[in-house]
């Protein structure tokens, strides 16, 4: 197995990757921002949108298209209504990331080593994971630019100008705007230019200049081209989303600036090592190459500073500091794996018992714990149940086993082990914990007759429903009734004013109340959106 992973680090990155995500990949309940997402590749296939996009039937210019290509190419080989499709992409590119890592990793240290540990624990942090569902066209934009970051690091430091680096960075910069803008611009290339520049500083640039200069330009014309043929096609739509959305950055969500100072939890199963990496008075005399510590501790300082400095904060918009962080917690993971033995300090030791030692109770305690929650709703579930706990619980004792042993290499290893059992056998458990109110939408309907919304329908509704829902409320709070004489209306609330108008018009018939909520509803995880009544109506004679 050793032998095989020192020949072929990358390929067991990627069936690492693939073994973990694959297997449950539509187990997890599409999010808002997946179904918008989601909706929009669909419409391309559907209706040919491939340029200007559409969500519902309306122009959706908010997000660059190249995400959105890329999971519609899905859809047409996996299938439209595939959860798995719509989702493969975003794993693709975790892959993408945790590979990249480990060639910027192993070039900066020169240890396949240390590389294959900065992947791996960049492919294992929380929100990196969550990211995946939670906003999945992040992933894309800050996976193609960690591409680019390794062939910008492979043309700066390179004695003469390699212009295969140059063009390559510029590709995937470009790749990267038409993914999401300039936000991973900002967010991580921004920071690695200003890191980069302080720890291994911009030797025999000069000759780069042009090349340097070429390379923006190219990665510009690569990002902009979309935003320039949508500006020249819908004008007055693209201005409207534009300034909507460049005032949000100041108006919405504001956040303090220190907002985002609790990064390093992000990181989960890593949150204690990621912190103590970025003590750099302490761990800076213990690493075994300080500037390539100094460079990522840098780099993930410069990002979280730049993103605070922006009034509009989100919890995911903290993902790409994830990045270089994987590689500064690597450095203290590498310390422990060298020198963990030989610590008597305990305030060197007990922050790492403390990390593990939790860990590894976690997982002996899993089953007990899963059983509590899952006891009266475990019928068909027994498979998945006893094949956690035996996992699960193996991992947790094994990590207590080695960690007495003071074997952190092994303690890293089981770690990885717990978290990629939980995944890949506890997490299809979360559906013994739906609500019984639990009702999606009838595919049946969508047979029947023409659907229409009033009012709000949630993303993940449509997204259900399989097709478009026009809206016949306008936004000046006119109604437009539609040419049918039978026509199903989907709605959250209806006013008195507003439903005194249809009933003059329609015969009204309440059919059914649909539920996408797995949540019960005295829980906080309970979204009244995301319930929505089912009406037939019947025009007047």
């Amino acid at each position: 197995m050793l032998p095989l992973l020192k020949k072929y680090p990358v390929l067991f990155i990627c069936f690492g990757v693939a073994l973990v995500l694959l297997p449950n990949l539509d187990v997890m309940n599409v999010t808002i921002m997946e179904a918008r997402n989601f909706i929009t590749a669909r419409e391309m296939i559907t209706d040919n949108n491939w340029l200007l996009t559409t969500m519902n039937g309306e122009a959706r210019y908010e997000k660059p298209p190249l995400p959105t290509w890329l999971t519609a190419i899905s859809a047409l080989v996996f299938g439209v209504k595939s959860v798995f499709a719509m989702r493969l992409p975003a794993v693709l590119f975790i892959m993408l990331i945790a590979i990249f890592v480990f060639k910027l990793s192993r070039k900066i240290t020169h240890s396949q080593s240390f590389g294959l540990l900065a992947a791996i624990t960049v492919s294992t942090s929380f929100y990196v994971i969550g990211i995946m569902i939670e906003a999945p066209w992040d992933i894309f934009t800050h996976g193609f630019m960690s591409v680019a970051i390794y062939y910008l690091f492979c043309f700066f430091e390179a004695e003469k100008t390699q212009w295969k680096s140059a063009l390559l960075a510029s590709f995937f910069i470009g790749f990267s705007i038409l993914s999401k803008g300039p936000v991973s611009f900002y967010a991580l290339l921004l920071p690695f230019v200003l890191a980069y520049g302080f720890s291994f500083k911009y030797k025999r640039f000069k000759s780069k200049v042009i090349p340097t200069i070429l390379l923006i330009i190219l990665a510009l014309a690569i990002g902009g081209w979309w935003y320039l043929y949508v500006r020249l096609e819908d004008p007055a739509t693209f201005l409207a989303i534009a300034e909507k959305e460049t005032g949000n950055w100041s108006s919405y969500n504001v956040r303090p600036f220190y907002y985002y100072w609790s990064f390093f939890t992000q990181s989960g199963l890593w949150t204690i090592p990621a912190f103590i990496s970025l003590l750099y008075p302490y761990l800076k005399t213990r690493v075994r190459n300080r500037k390539a510590y100094k460079f990522s501790f840098l780099w993930t300082l410069f990002a979280v500073i730049l993103l605070s400095l922006i009034p509009e904060k989100k919890s995911r918009y903290l993902m790409p500091v994830l990045i270089p962080l994987a590689i500064n917690c690597s450095f203290y993971l590498d310390y422990l794996i060298r020198e963990f033995k030989n610590l008597k300090n305990k305030r060197e030791t007990i922050p790492v018992y403390f990390n593990f030692g939790l860990i590894g109770i976690i997982g002996v305690v899993f089953p007990v714990l899963a059983f509590v929650f899952l006891k009266d709703n475990l019928a068909g579930y027994w498979f998945y149940f006893i094949i956690a706990t035996v996992l699960v619980f193996s991992m947790g004792i094994l990590i207590l086993k080695f960690l007495k042993q003071k074997n952190i290499r092994l303690v890293i290893i089981c770690t990885v082990g717990l978290y990629a059992s939980l995944i890949l056998t506890a997490l299809p458990l979360k559906e013994a914990l739906n609500s019984p109110d639990y009702h999606p939408i009838n595919s049946e309907i969508s047979n029947r007759l023409k659907l229409y919304q009033f009012n709000y329908i949630a993303p993940e509704m449509i997204w259900e429903y399989g097709q478009k829902i026009p809206q016949i409320k306008n936004e000046d709070g006119s109604i437009s009734l539609p040419k049918e004489t039978n026509f199903g209306l989907l709605a959250i609330g209806v006013s008195p004013e507003d439903s005194k108008i249809l009933q003059e018009n329609y015969t009204i018939k309440e059919i059914d109340r649909f539920n996408l909520n797995t949540a019960f509803k005295e829980s906080r995880q309970y979204k009244d959106r995301l319930v929505a009544t089912y009406y037939l109506l019947t025009k007047k004679n």
